[in-house]
C-alpha cells in the first residue's frame, strides 16, 4: 500500500532519531532546563531575528492553540477566525473548553480570512450598543499554510496585522505545518517577517519531522506572565523537556526544516500533476504546499483505494468527492513512481 494519508503517521526524521540515540545516556536537566533546549531556543531566536523572543517548546498542536489562546485571553474575550480553521473544526472543542468562543469569519474557497470582512466584523463589535453583553474579539487566528494547503502572501498578512492592530486585536499564527510553507513555491514569509507581524505563532514540529512537539514563539519578550506555570496548569509541562529541545535543535541546524518543508512539497506538485495528467481527478485549489486535494469520481476513488491509503475529505457533488493526499519527510520518489504506474492503468 502507498500511504498519502498523512504527514505525521511515520516516526521522525533519520536526524533527529540519531542524535536522540547518541544523547540517550546524557544526564540532562528537567523542563525544558537543559543545554539542548537552550541550544534550540537560540537558533529559533536567530531564524526569527529576534534575539528577546520568548519560546516555549509544548507537545502537540492542540495544545499550543488552546493554552497560548488561552494565556492571551481575558475570560470575556474570543477568537477570531477562518470557518475550516483548525481549532474551529478539528481540536474536539479545546478553545471553547478553556472558556473562550470562537468567532467565525465567512468561508472562502482557499481558506483564507478576508481582511475587508474582519475590519466589518471588528469594527461592529466596537460599535454595538449591547457590546457589555457580547463576547469580545481580541485575537485573530490564521494558519500559515491553511487547511487547504494554501498560503498567505507577506502583503496579505501585513494588512491582516494592520486591522488588528487598528481595532486592538491580536494576531495568533497556527504553524503546525509552517514548514511546508516556508519551503513552498511562491512563498515570501520568513521567520523575521512573522517575529515583526504577530504577536505570537508556533513553529509546528509533529508534522514537518519531529516525533512530537512545537516550538511555541511570543516576539520581543512579550510572554503571557507566568507563562510556564500557566502551561504546567494545563497539565502538559513535558518533564522530559529534553526531547523536545534536541528534535528542534537539530530541525534548526544546517536548514534542515526548511529542507523538509521543500523535498514534501516538490513531491505533493508532482503528485496532484499526476491524476491531471492522466486524467482521473482535478485539484480544488492550487496548493503549493504539502497537502493537495483533488476531486475523484466514487469509482476512481474505489479503485485507487485498493492501492492507496487517503482521506475522503468531503462531498464535492453527486458523483464526486474531495479527496485529499499529504507528503511528508518519508515520502519518496519511489512513492510518487508507484503512484503514476496505479494511475496509469486506471
Amino acid at each position: 500500500m502507498l500511504y498519502f494519508d498523512c504527514d505525521y503517521s511515520n516516526g521522525m526524521h533519520p536526524a533527529i532519531l540519531k542524535r536522540l540515540t547518541e544523547t540517550n545516556d546524557e544526564y540532562a536537566g528537567t523542563y525544558g532546563n537543559d543545554k539542548y533546549s537552550d541550544s534550540a531556543k537560540q537558533r529559533i531566536r536567530e531564524a526569527c531575528g529576534d534575539p528577546d523572543a520568548d519560546i516555549f517548546f509544548l507537545i502537540g498542536g492542540t495544545q499550543a492553540n488552546a493554552v497560548a489562546l488561552d494565556a492571551m485571553l481575558k475570560p470575556w474575550q474570543g477568537v477570531v477566525c477562518a470557518p475550516t480553521g483548525h481549532i474551529n473544526v478539528y481540536e474536539a472543542g479545546a478553545v471553547e473548553f478553556t472558556g473562550h468562543k470562537i468567532i467565525v469569519l465567512p468561508s472562502h474557497v482557499d481558506g483564507k480570512i478576508r481582511p475587508d470582512e474582519l475590519h466589518i466584523l471588528l469594527q461592529a463589535a466596537e460599535e454595538a450598543d449591547n457590546k457589555e453583553h457580547m463576547v469580545i474579539p481580541a485575537i485573530v487566528y490564521i494558519t500559515i499554510p491553511t487547511e487547504f494547503g494554501t498560503i498567505y502572501s507577506s502583503q496579505e498578512v501585513k494588512v491582516i496585522h494592520e486591522v488588528c492592530k487598528q481595532h486592538n486585536c491580536k494576531l495568533f499564527v497556527d504553524g503546525a505545518r509552517l514548514g511546508y510553507a516556508l519551503g513552498a513555491d511562491g512563498n515570501d514569509i520568513t521567520l523575521k517577517f512573522l517575529a515583526e507581524h504577530c504577536d505570537c505563532f508556533y513553529i509546528g514540529g509533529t508534522k514537518v519531522g519531529a516525533i512530537f512537539g512545537e516550538a511555541v514563539v511570543f516576539p520581543h519578550n512579550s510572554a503571557p506572565e507566568h507563562f510556564f506555570a500557566f502551561i504546567k496548569q494545563h497539565g502538559i509541562l513535558y518533564a522530559k523537556g529534553r526531547f523536545t529541545g534536541l528534535q528542534f535543535d537539530t530541525l534548526f541546524t544546517d536548514g534542515l526544516y526548511e529542507s523538509i518543508g521543500r523535498h514534501a512539497d516538490a513531491l505533493a506538485r508532482q503528485l496532484v500533476n499526476l491524476f491531471v495528467k492522466y486524467g482521473v481527478g482535478e485539484p480544488v485549489v492550487k496548493s503549493p504546499t504539502n497537502q493537495q486535494f483533488v476531486i475523484l469520481s466514487h469509482d476512481v476513488m474505489k479503485k485507487l483505494s485498493e492501492n492507496v491509503v487517503f482521506e475522503k475529505w468531503g462531498t464535492y457533488d453527486a458523483g464526486h468527492k474531495i479527496c485529499r493526499f499529504v507528503t511528508s519527510w518519508s515520502t519518496t520518489q519511489q512513492d510518487i513512481d508507484e503512484l503514476e504506474q496505479i494511475l496509469k492503468s486506471m
